[in-house]
């Protein structure tokens, strides 16, 4: 109710620069209309890979995750903070009572008085009028910051959910590829077996054999590792859930999930949903919050006080009206001098209002680049993966030619050599790009707070959510 006298002049926080109208990898930004058919993409944006095993894993990610539990810790610390500068603004009520035996000097110093006995019991009640608005911008600020510390447990949450859902990709692509080196290892043994066979009966070389042998080593090695390389990943995934690494044991499927299909139609609002550019926002609130609670210490504090209560010099009759008192007034505290610990205070607010305000525009920027970043990636990639898969028929067909070419002595084992290893790095490249799709587009997903439903953020804007 005081809050209209207050001098503190309230400093509004700066807008971030704005937003450029059109992402330049694919289009303006646009506001889809009634007839829209919008693409949804649930809470659980991960169900759009269509992969039950990973649906299982990010259902017990949050229940696990031990850093979730340690941001969750932070919100609690950051809503105590809001409660305690709240409960400022309310009058505080305390009761006394003491007992206490003494004695003192007569008035003219000549002897001591006879010891006596204080029995007292008392209430107390304060209130400080926020008059210049230093309790208001405290709620103001710690209200910011516990937004902040919500936004930021959002932020972390859809961290770890895309970190579990990169590396469950990655896992799955190097079952893939231990998958494809297996394959490659029985070819391999039975071109060594044909080779020695040839070399036996004098049509082949002995450097065909070793050619042959060296092969099948090398994929042999090459298997080991990405066996080593799937079980580090699963330990990975393990410790994001919360478990030790060996109580976790998945399946292999050697199979990747298809990449969702990115959308052509984002909202604009687009970005405002994403949890680290809200936390950011609130910071440069709290923070500016703060210079208003700096300015104020320029001025008074005035607190109401009351006390009433009974003291007598036995327990006996103290609750009688000859031994009641009372008082009642305002105190009134004004530093006259500090030193500049002020103008100090003052300029450290603004300072961090200044950095909170820098890190939220460089936040925004960030953002943007991490969605043309991946906008770009998925758009290219798509392309890339189609002329992959055309580059490995045409490798496989250039294997069956040379291999057939060998039996009947045309062609050296060296041309099979070279057509096989094209195959296989072919073959693996494409394993590659598309776990790079699958990357991106969890990427992206992330970028945007898992949401790109442009018909749903138009109905809420409209309401102003």
């Amino acid at each position: 109710m005081f809050s209209g006298c207050a001098n503190t002049t309230r400093v509004a926080a700066p807008e971030p620069d704005p937003v450029p109208l059109s992402f330049k990898e694919i289009g303006p930004w646009q506001q889809a209309d009634a007839g829209t058919q919008a693409v949804t993409v649930p809470d659980q944006w991960w169900q759009l890979f269509n992969d039950p095993v990973l649906d299982d894993l990010q259902s017990r990610l949050v229940v696990g995750n031990q850093n979730l539990h340690a941001v969750l810790a932070q919100v609690t610390q950051a809503r105590a903070a809001l409660s305690s500068n709240q409960a400022a603004r309310l009058p505080t009520l305390g009761l006394n009572a003491s007992a206490t035996r003494g004695d003192s000097l007569n008035s003219d110093n000549s002897g001591s008085q006879p010891p006596r006995n204080t029995v007292s019991l008392s209430g107390t009640a304060a209130w400080e009028l926020d008059l210049w608005g230093r309790l208001s911008h405290g709620v103001e600020g710690a209200q910011a910051s516990y937004q902040a510390s919500l936004q930021d447990l959002a932020a972390a949450r859809l961290s770890a959910q895309s970190t579990l859902a990169q590396t469950y990709f990655a896992l799955r692509t190097a079952e893939a590829q231990q998958a494809l080196i297996e394959r490659s290892i029985a070819v391999y043994q039975r071109s060594l077996e044909l080779t020695q066979a040839r070399h036996q009966s004098g049509v082949a070389p002995l450097t065909d054999v070793l050619q042959a042998q060296t092969q099948l080593r090398t994929a042999q090695a090459q298997g080991i590792e990405a066996g080593a390389q799937r079980a580090q990943l699963e330990h990975a995934i393990a410790v994001l859930l919360g478990q030790a690494p060996s109580t976790l044991s998945l399946a292999a499927t050697a199979g990747l999930p298809e990449a969702p299909t990115v959308p052509s139609l984002l909202p604009s609002t687009l970005l405002e949903r994403r949890p680290d550019i809200n936390a950011s926002a609130q910071r440069v609130r709290a923070a500016y919050a703060q210079i208003g609670v700096a300015r104020s210490a320029y001025f008074p504090s005035i607190t109401l006080g009351a006390t009433a209560g009974y003291r007598n010099s036995a327990l006996e009759g103290l609750l009688s009206a000859p031994h009641r008192f009372w008082s009642l007034g305002p105190a009134l505290a004004l530093a006259l001098f500090d030193g500049g610990a002020r103008r100090a205070a003052t300029e450290q607010a603004q300072a961090s209002a200044d950095q909170a305000t820098a890190n939220y525009r460089q936040t925004v920027l960030n953002a943007l680049q991490e969605v043309e970043d991946n906008l770009v990636l998925t758009a290219r990639l798509r392309q890339e993966a189609d002329l992959q898969r055309e580059a490995l028929g045409f490798a496989l067909r250039n294997l069956e030619i040379t291999q057939d070419q060998y039996r009947v002595g045309t062609v050296s084992y060296l041309n099979v050599v070279t057509a096989q290893s094209t195959a296989l790095v072919s073959e693996r490249t494409l394993l590659d790009v598309r776990a790079r799709q699958l990357t991106a587009a969890s990427h992206l997903l992330r970028n945007i707070a898992g949401r790109w439903d442009p018909a749903q953020d138009e109905r809420l804007a409209a309401n102003g959510q």
